[in-house]
């Protein structure tokens, strides 16, 4: 069997491994990009219809390339930041091979290269850059068991409402993908339960700023740690319609139904934790901490923004949330459909190699493996918290880059 050697080789064509490959290239290191489907596959088949990215088309791209067609302030449609990666990846000349799956990565005999076998056939390299991103294993929570008769997808399935069977539909997760698909399922005409955990949801625009732009001139994208007991807090932001603050108030005012956290399940009847306003409330303290700390910012730094006071503003709150449901018969509320909007897992059991915890999460420095030539790109807070971010993994693919060429 013939082996071809390389001195780096990275898995995944994902935004992490087109940045890993245009670095790797500066830094003259010969190298190969693996990709079991197409590049930016994700972006294309698991996501739904209407997505667009949360961040404006300024914020996330990488630094030398601007979305063509795409107003800076414009969320770009997921087909187009797809694209967009191809293009890329075209102009960096990025040795991508697609429609190879790595199935494993060891130690070679010798103890010092590694040895991956794929689809294609067996390679050896010094060095390995895991670059599949944070959204590997869907998450899908066994509370409601299979033969209850309702139809349960993740929402990395969940495509448009007409795929989904006539009748009420619960989401449960608030973040991006839950609220956002929950919204459009009501603009649809369903009747909508949305599971709301804790959460941070921040202002779209503020004073004529997106979001995005506050956290970086306050210094948040460059934090290094999330902040105490807010590490599994999801973050509740759209860019949909022209991008929006996220307000459950409001969407609880059309109609939609908010819950606390689910917990269990018996005799045709999901429970819920009685949550619910205080998910509502640390979400409101989040929003509302940013505002403060933009306008002071603003009054520090003489900037003649726009004041904003009705941002400030709260609309009455919804019964739903005064008086929280704690249970609901699915039955009876004609539920035929949950979306799981529960996030994902890591998966790198394709890795045969003591780089893990107890819990199967990787052991490392700012992406730089406990074993020595394996790292890892694209995972959150790698760095700080804008590193599973599209244009934070690049600045992070940098620093690896640089790491594997002072080792050589």
């Amino acid at each position: 069997m013939s082996i071809e050697r390389v001195d780096t080789l990275v898995v995944g064509a994902g935004q992490a491994g087109v940045a890993m490959s245009e670095h790797l290239g500066k830094q003259g290191i010969s190298h190969i990009v693996l990709e079991r489907s197409r590049i930016a596959e994700a972006w294309r088949t698991a996501r739904w219809d209407s997505l667009v990215a949360n961040g404006p088309a300024w914020h996330d791209r990488f630094p030398n390339m601007t979305f063509p067609h795409i107003d800076g302030d414009a969320f770009a449609p997921k087909e187009q930041v797809a694209d967009y990666f191809v293009e890329y990846a075209r102009r960096i000349d990025a040795p991508i091979r697609c429609g190879v799956e790595v199935r494993t990565v060891k130690r070679n005999s010798d103890g010092m290269r590694f040895r991956i076998e794929t689809s294609d056939g067996v390679f050896e390299a010094n060095n390995v850059v895991a670059a599949t991103g944070p959204f590997q294993k869907p998450v899908f929570p066994q509370i409601v068991p299979k033969t209850e008769g309702i139809d349960q997808i993740h929402s990395h399935a969940y495509r448009n409402p007409d795929q989904l069977r006539e009748g009420a539909v619960l989401v449960v997760g608030a973040g991006s993908s839950g609220t956002q698909i929950a919204e459009e399922l009501l603009r649809s005409g369903r009747r909508v339960f949305l599971s709301v955990g804790p959460h941070h949801r921040p202002p779209r625009r503020y004073r004529g700023k997106d979001f995005c732009w506050w956290l970086g001139v306050l210094g948040i994208w460059d934090l290094k740690v999330p902040a105490p007991n807010t590490e599994h807090v999801t973050i509740a932001v759209s860019g949909a319609d022209g991008g929006k603050t996220v307000d459950f108030r409001r969407l609880a005012d059309r109609g939609m139904t908010l819950v606390g956290m689910a917990k269990g399940y018996l005799d045709g009847t999901l429970q819920f934790a009685g949550d619910l306003r205080d998910n509502i409330a640390l979400g409101d303290r989040n929003y509302l901490d940013l505002l403060d700390r933009a306008d002071d910012y603003a009054t520090q730094n003489g900037l003649d923004f726009p004041e904003e006071p009705e941002a400030r503003e709260f609309i009455a709150e919804p019964d739903c949330v005064a008086n929280p449901l704690l249970s609901i018969n699915l039955q009876e509320q004609g539920i035929t459909t949950i979306i799981w909007a529960t996030g994902y897992s890591f998966d790198f059991s394709w890795i045969h190699l003591d780089a893990f915890d107890n819990n199967g999460r990787p052991v490392h420095e700012r992406g730089i493996s406990r074993v020595p030539g394996l790292f890892f790109l694209g995972l959150p807070w790698l760095s700080r918290r804008a590193s599973s971010f599209i244009w934070g993994v690049w600045h992070d693919a940098a620093h690896l880059a640089e790491q594997i060429a002072d080792g050589k």
